[in-house]
């Protein structure tokens, strides 16, 4: 939503918006690009001669600018119908989807493309630093564009991703998640199933091919598919992948390519980016040029600063595999040193009991962890709820020093006369987290 507002204003829009609560970094970026923000929701804040009001997904009736939409009768349209209807018809739409590295690999593809010189249109559900924005809605022939399998509105209960009129899709993992959209697997699969039914038979999907959910899905898809991964059934092989402090090498077939970003899953990620731009006759040294010179995603990994000789880095990860990998990955990164996690339970699955069991062994790759109270507490029915005591107590049981605490001042009271120099500490939430990051540099200063 940020990002469209944005470009929609460089187009020369007027354009307003309101949200629950502002905080960087789109907070900062949509005040630089000129956005009026409005903190919290009122009917007041829709102008008088407003045109066309834009419904984000989060947004749910008894709002109360929702509301004065209806009983004004004003057009509104959700965010993917403003993208299917203004700006996608007509063009070669590359969409990247999957529960994991959407945002990371809709960032790689699209600066692959843009060093390639194809100037393409995106939409991304981030801030890459390569590009300055997340969102340039331009006249390109090509548009790449994040496929998020989440709902559309509150009006619309189809995936978004089944609006972005797909020439070619990646379907880098499926697992479960969103809770709150989807009661099981089956229902994610089959939002995959109807968007892989809408690419045309001169398309093109590219599967990870270690994942037994997205070959499934792939299984009566009339479009092309490639299969890439690891494994020897994957027509794009990923070979002698190698991982250091400063990033990741890997073959893709008879090519070499390396990243600044350490893991394997951004591996994978840069193998999907790659693959795809190859469909658009990328040349390998473009491929290759852009590939090592990417430099990643805000909240991604993202060093936030360092006090007393230990490192703050915040992270966008909220799902157990994606928490398992950024902390694997930091282990390459950080090699020998103590990596601590900072855990706060807030996206719609999380804060329910649905990963109960996987959060203590994602998170205990950990060498000490700390998990927060579930955000948004009365929102979840109690039998339904996280308890992230049990978490702690799990963690704990395996050998890890494991501490619940219901905030983030109380955490940082608790972590920082445990932290030593050379300490990471990875706090992964999907919101703004009360500042933590910068209340536990504060403190290590003072």
């Amino acid at each position: 939503m940020g990002s469209v507002a944005a470009a929609l204003h460089e187009r020369g829009f007027s354009v307003t918006g309101s949200d629950e609560n502002i905080y960087p970094p789109m907070s900062i970026f949509l005040e630089k690009k000129g956005v009026a923000l409005q903190e919290g929701y009122r009917a007041e804040n829709i102008p008088a001669d407003v045109d066309v009001v834009v419904v984000g997904n989060a947004i749910k009736r008894g709002n109360p600018e929702v509301e004065a939409v209806l009983n004004r009768k004003l057009f509104y349209l959700s965010l993917p119908e403003v993208l299917k209807d203004y700006f996608l018809r007509g063009r070669h739409n590359l969409v990247v989807t999957g529960t994991h590295g959407k945002t990371t690999t809709t960032a790689l593809l699209a600066w692959i493309m843009e060093k390639a010189g194809r100037k393409p249109g995106y939409l991304i559900g981030g801030l890459p630093k390569n590009l300055g924005q997340g969102a340039r809605l331009n006249d390109s022939k090509y548009f790449v564009i994040e496929g998020d399998e989440y709902d559309t509105a509150f009006f619309d209960k189809r995936s978004k991703f089944i609006h972005y009129l797909p020439e070619l899709v990646i379907v880098n993992n499926i697992e479960f998640d969103h809770a709150d959209i989807f009661n099981n697997l089956d229902e994610i699969k089959l939002s995959f199933r109807r968007l892989l039914n809408v690419v045309p038979q001169n398309g093109m999907v590219l599967l990870n091919g270690d994942d037994h959910n997205c070959v499934e899905v792939a299984r009566d898809c009339l479009a092309q598919m490639i299969e890439v991964g690891f494994s020897e059934n994957c027509a794009q092989r990923i070979r002698d992948a190698a991982y250091s402090p400063d990033g990741s090498r890997f073959k893709l077939g008879d090519d070499s390519f390396e990243i600044p970003l350490t893991g394997e899953f951004n591996v994978r990620n840069a193998a999907m980016a790659a693959t795809a731009a190859r469909f658009y006759d990328v040349p390998s040294p473009k491929i290759r040029a852009a590939l090592k010179s990417f430099s990643g995603i805000a909240r991604r990994q993202e060093v936030r600063g360092e006090a007393r000789g230990v490192t703050v880095i915040d992270d966008f990860g909220h799902h157990p595999t994606a928490i398992g990998q950024t902390l694997h990955a930091l282990r390459h990164r950080y090699p020998r040193h103590r990596i601590w996690a900072i855990f706060e339970p807030r996206s719609n699955t999380t804060r329910r009991a649905v990963f109960q069991q996987q959060l203590p062994d994602a998170l205990k790759v950990a060498d000490g962890v700390f998990v927060a109270q579930v955000a948004k507490l009365e929102q979840i029915p109690q039998e339904e709820r996280l308890k992230p005591e049990a978490v702690v107590d799990a963690i704990a049981a395996a050998g890890r020093p494991a501490f619940y605490e219901k905030n983030a001042d109380a955490i940082v009271d608790r972590i920082a006369p445990m932290l030593r120099r050379n300490d990471i500490v990875a706090v992964f939430s999907n919101g703004g987290f009360d500042n933590i990051h910068e209340k536990l540099l504060a403190r290590l200063r003072a």
